[in-house]
């Protein structure tokens, strides 16, 4: 029995978006649906799963072609199953048709191809909170035709607390898209900050993690100061200190510290090195050795 997982993007204008999540979700496929669908996760025996080739296919009602960027195909516990994970970008609202009918399309195209019974699910990333149908009915007065039903994950309306003892990788990474308040920001990242202190991630899995949650939740300069003033009073202070508080800044880093051994390797004072990267006389002199 097999279980494939398709991520379907929707515009060329959010790209960068999309490509954000389907790296998450492929990635940390397993955490995925452990956090947010553990019955779906319960069925699902992931020994098995295995990258397949991107697919093709249109949409019939705006004649372009659309590509599957991810498809996994997993052993599920009974039968056959395909599971659909389609993401709805930020700022991308369509109407006609609506959601709850587009993705009955999406469904019968691929039921068209597999002939097997199949999970749909949904994920909703707007920025702004908003219901969205997670049904579709073709019915008349006296008979009922067809009950299309699919699973859905709205984040703006997922409460953030709920998720902050988790140790989740993609629930931390996904608190910067859930429901919280403007004034919530410094203790939403002060919390995802506690959830990477107890999570052992390999360096390229953190990162990923980090540059999603600073993709959509970024502080200004007033907001870090005080969250570095609210981190001093936590149990784990010393070592959510130790953690790259911004991959953004990491690489600025890195890079002054590539040009200081450069102008070391060319015989450069460390004086004139210092004035020139603003690192510290130790850092260069440990570069140096």
């Amino acid at each position: 029995m097999s279980l494939s997982l398709l991520v379907k993007e929707d515009t060329n204008d959010y790209t960068h978006h999309d490509q954000l999540f389907k790296e998450l979700i492929h990635h940390f496929f397993e955490d995925f649906l452990k956090a947010f669908f553990p019955q779906v996760h319960h069925h699902i025996d992931f020994t098995t799963i295995k990258a397949l080739s991107e697919e093709m296919f249109t949409d019939i009602f705006e004649g372009e072609s659309r590509r599957a960027d991810i498809v996994i195909e997993a052993k599920h516990k009974g039968e056959d199953t395909v599971l659909i994970i389609h993401v709805e970008p930020q700022s991308y609202y369509q109407t006609n048709p609506p959601f709850h009918e587009r993705m009955y399309l999406y469904y019968s195209l691929l039921y068209n191809k597999y002939r097997k019974p199949i999970l749909p699910i949904a994920v909703f990333s707007y920025d702004e909170a908003r219901t969205e149908k997670d049904e579709f009915n073709i019915k008349f007065p006296y008979f009922h035709v067809l009950k299309f039903n699919f699973l859905k994950l709205e984040l703006r309306k997922t409460n953030w607390r709920e998720y902050i003892e988790s140790n989740n990788p993609v629930a931390a990474a996904l608190l910067s898209k859930m429901g919280y308040k403007r004034e919530e920001r410094v203790q939403v990242r002060m919390e995802f900050l506690r959830m990477m202190t107890k999570m052992e991630l390999n360096p390229a899995k953190s990162r990923l993690i980090y540059g999603f949650f600073e993709r959509y939740l970024k502080l200004n300069r007033r907001e870090e100061a005080l969250l570095m003033e609210n981190i001093k009073h936590l149990e784990e202070a010393d070592k959510i200190m130790e953690l790259p508080i911004s991959w953004e800044e990491k690489a600025k880093v890195e890079e002054k510290k590539n040009i200081a051994r450069k102008m070391l390797k060319k015989g450069y004072p460390i004086e004139s090195i210092e004035e020139i990267t603003d690192l510290n006389h130790d850092e260069i002199e440990k570069l140096h050795k």
